[in-house]
Parts: structure tokens; sequence; C-alpha cells
């Protein structure tokens, strides 16, 4: 396998280290030379890309590519790959056997604490995940146009070794914030790596939902966290009077329980299917800080 991942940054190098560990040759953009290095000190060839037309390297690495993934997100233009590859995709990338598009379960918007399947029409609330939807789409007709599999994957909060409750409780910034019947889905970035690669491996499309078993309050994570930290949680917070940023409120605008059945259907297992063993491990194994 080779591996084209854009957009390879917290979520994309866990999916190129899960792809390596099956002997597949990976690279990645990213959009500073800093980060770029950061990419080659992971054995991931390195490529620049900001929206820009590609280069003559990254036009000749895609001759190559047989999986391709993207990972960045939609921007005031929609997605900055697209208009690239549209039409095109045969041509510029001859041997590319399936795509998989990193999207949100925000697309699914408010469900009042119902759960949500794949099946369930989506609904977004925020201007961000509408654009994700529009995007969704786009790519699922780009991949019926070149006859490539495309598979969508709806990603929930994603937390992981250097991001996690530990280090906000270290940082000082974690925060228990109470709305009433208030739940999150989660997934470990690992998780979201391993997902990538059993559905690249077997050139799998469809919609999938890459969560956890185990939607949950987020400040029941918090206080788990500082009970194995040693530490005493930081007091509660009322939803209603705390004082947050929009875009941190417009988080809690929606409360749903997402399903993670079919994926699990198809023959996927979870390493970290629930926040308690997961942040366990996160803090046995030493590995929080990243």
């Amino acid at each position: 396998m080779n591996v084209m991942i854009f957009g390879c940054g917290y979520s994309g190098s866990a999916i190129a280290k899960a792809f390596q560990a099956e002997g597949a040759h990976v690279s990645g953009t990213v959009r500073s030379p800093q980060k770029a290095l950061d990419l080659v000190a992971q054995d991931i060839k390195a490529f620049i890309f900001d929206g820009s037309p590609f280069s003559e390297e990254l036009l000749a690495e895609l001759l190559e590519v047989t999986h391709l993934v993207q990972s960045i997100p939609p921007g005031r233009d929609g997605d900055p790959l697209l208009p690239l590859l549209s039409g095109c995709l045969p041509a510029l990338c001859p041997k590319l056997e399936w795509i998989g598009y990193l999207s949100t379960v925000g697309v699914y918007g408010d469900h009042g604490g119902d759960w949500v399947t794949e099946e369930t029409p989506g609904s977004p609330i925020q201007g961000r995940s509408i654009e994700r939807v529009d995007t969704e789409q786009a790519w699922e007709a780009e991949g019926k146009t070149a006859d490539v599999p495309v598979a969508v994957l709806r990603l929930s909060g994603i937390y992981g070794p250097g991001r996690n409750a530990f280090v906000n409780l270290a940082q000082g910034k974690a925060r228990r914030i109470i709305k009433k019947d208030q739940v999150f889905n989660r997934i470990r970035v690992e998780d979201i790596g391993g997902a990538t690669l059993f559905l690249g491996g077997q050139a799998i499309g469809g919609i999938y939902n890459i969560t956890d078993d185990e939607p949950a309050p987020p400040q029941d994570v918090i206080a788990e966290a500082a009970r194995l930290m040693g530490v005493a949680p930081p007091p509660e917070q009322d939803f209603e009077t705390a004082d947050m940023t929009p875009m941190a409120r417009s988080f809690y605008g929606a409360n749903k329980r997402v399903s993670n059945e079919k994926i699990k259907a198809a023959g996927f297992r979870l390493r970290f299917p629930d926040y308690r063993m997961s942040i366990a491990q996160l803090w046995s194994e030493e590995c929080w800080r990243g």
C-alpha cells in the first residue's frame, strides 16, 4: 500500500502509524516546513500543501498512491483538495484503490440525547458541520465518478496521548461544566488509525461512525482523571451561568448518543471502547503527556 494523508496532523499521524505497522509506505502533507520535519521524524514522506496547486514533487507522488486519506477540514471556500482533483482523479492517481474522508458526528446535530446511526438524517446546527455534510457528498460523488470506493469516517471527540483530561488538569484548564442530561461520545486517536486501516485495507466504502461504546457526561471524564491523578477535581459550574466562549458553548448545543454498531458488525474491534479503561491506560503506562 502507498498511502497519502492530506492534513497529516494529530489524527493523520495515528493513521500513518497504523498503516506503517502493515508495511505501507506513507506520505503526508502539512502547511509548514517545521511540521514537515515532524513528519520526517515519524518516517512519513512530507510535502507542503496549503490549498495551492500541487507541486511537481507532490504530483509525482500521487501517481503511486493507492490509498488517499483527506483529513483537512473544509474552510470558507469548501474543501481545499476537491477542486484540484475533481474530474481528473484517475489521471492524477491512476493506482488509487480507496479514499477515506475524515468527517465528524457533528453532522447529526442535536437529538436530545437519543441514539443516532449512520442512517439518521443529518441535521447539523453549526456552520462547520453543515459544510461537512456538503463535503461528504462531494467526495462520495467524486469517488463514484472515478469508480473508487469512498469511506466517510464520522469521528467523535478525539483524544489520546498529549490531548486528554490529564493534560487539561495539569495545565489548570480542566472544567466541570454541568448541563442536565448532556452526553458526548469520544474516540481514542489510535482507534481512528485502526478504523482507517480496517476500512482502507479492505477497500470498504460507505459512512461509518468512528466512536466509542459509551457516551457519557463530560464532567465524569474529568472527575475520573482527577481521581487517577490523586488531585481534587475542579468545581462544578452550571452551564447556564458558566463563562464560556461561543465556540465552547456551541458544542453543548448537540446532545446525542452515537452508535458504532455498523463498523463493529463489519468486524472492527476498538482497542479503547470506553473512557474509563482508556484513561486508565494513559495513566498507568505514563503516555498521557504524548
